[in-house]
């Protein structure tokens, strides 16, 4: 089932853009009643040296902006290097950060790095626990019950780089003190986490970009496989629930982006939703429906790659999606959205300019949905 048009009207409008470098994520949160965002940088450009999306210097910060005004300002950083993820998330009155970054240095980098959980102390941001990691992409905290576990997507295969760190995909389990190790997770080249709970059953889905991704299920004691998507470039999953059915949409950045559906044993493709280029989606339950923001990064390869392109933005009917909306990217990487002083809002990550260097914007709309 191929995408269907409707009529689109403009649901966006650009009202801020923040000066960022290579961002990888865009994380909102509030603390103490004040909206903040969070955006990770992977690089920043050296001066004289050839574009290319994987050069740069990845000894960079994250960025912690303020709501003020209707408006971002920058008020405190964060030290990040090769920057991929931020994840906020509270236990009880206590709030973190999770960060990690993919590589460190400016040429020769190094992929085994340190991922660093913060626990705010009422002012600042101070460390809590430390993590060995080997090209971390993206950390993902969930309940399950009273546990509490933090899920790290990680790994790359890169002939010749022989890890030192652990180079699996873990699940780490709150012990009333730390995150201790639970689960680990054979792929080689791990991207994200989803997360959801379908009437008695939760499913944990990875994507994984050269080994397959897969979905697993809890099985009381730990996360068995469910389901296996076989093709590589597996980017993202998410899922959402309407009518009492589960539906899960996966973004895979070489191939395409599928819209699923639960039969209560597997999921089964209902609609194609784009070709090539998907790296993260969003889902917006806003004034006037539900909708699915899909970001695309680029198509091409690393050594020759195409980063502008058109993302997009959908409407689901009951049954599928309509496009309702596209917009510019130039190696989006991410969505995020709020609501503040009545109005929501869309936040966009870009990673790549249109020439492939890491100097690009993080795009804030306003989103009428």
């Amino acid at each position: 089932m191929a995408t269907s048009t409707a009529t689109m009207s403009r649901l966006l409008t650009p009202v801020q853009t923040l000066a960022t470098s290579g961002a990888r994520a865009v994380e909102t949160f509030t603390i103490d009643g004040t909206l903040h965002l969070a955006i990770p940088q992977l690089a920043l450009d050296i001066p004289g040296q050839p574009a290319a999306m994987n050069g740069g210097d990845s000894d960079t910060d994250a960025l912690i902006y303020r709501w003020e005004a209707g408006g971002f300002v920058e008020a405190a950083t964060l030290p990040l290097s090769g920057g991929e993820d931020v994840e906020f998330f509270t236990l009880g009155t206590r709030h973190f950060l999770a960060t990690c970054g993919v590589r460190s240095g400016r040429g020769p980098y190094s992929l085994d790095t340190e991922a660093v959980l913060y626990e705010h102390d009422g002012t600042q941001w101070q460390p809590f626990q430390r993590f060995a990691v080997f090209a971390a992409k993206q950390w993902r905290f969930f309940t399950l019950g009273e546990r509490h576990f933090l899920a790290l997507a990680q790994g790359v295969t890169v002939e010749g780089v022989v890890p030192r760190h652990p180079r699996e995909s873990y699940l780490f389990e709150w012990d009333g003190e730390r995150f201790v190790p639970f689960q680990r997770f054979d792929g080689r080249w791990g991207y994200n986490w989803a997360f959801a709970r379908f009437g008695a059953q939760h499913l944990l889905a990875y994507a994984d970009h050269v080994d397959g991704s897969l979905i697993y299920r809890w099985m009381g004691e730990r996360f068995e496989p469910l389901q296996r998507f076989d093709q590589t470039g597996g980017r993202a999953f998410c899922f959402f629930e309407d009518a009492g059915t589960l539906w899960m949409v996966y973004a895979n950045l070489t191939g395409t982006t599928r819209l699923y559906r639960f039969d209560g044993t597997q999921f089964e493709p209902v609609q194609t939703l784009g070709e090539a280029g998907g790296r993260e989606l969003k889902l917006i339950d806003g004034a006037h429906g539900r909708y699915l923001v899909r970001v695309c990064f680029i198509t091409g390869t690393p050594h020759d790659p195409h980063t502008s392109l058109t993302s997009q933005i959908y409407r689901w009917n009951g049954n599928g999606f309509d496009l309702a909306d596209t917009f510019p990217t130039t190696g989006g990487t991410d969505a995020a959205t709020f609501v503040a002083d009545g109005q929501r809002y869309l936040l966009v990550s870009n990673s790549l300019s249109a020439e492939v260097r890491f100097r690009a914007d993080t795009v804030l709309y306003r989103f009428d949905g």
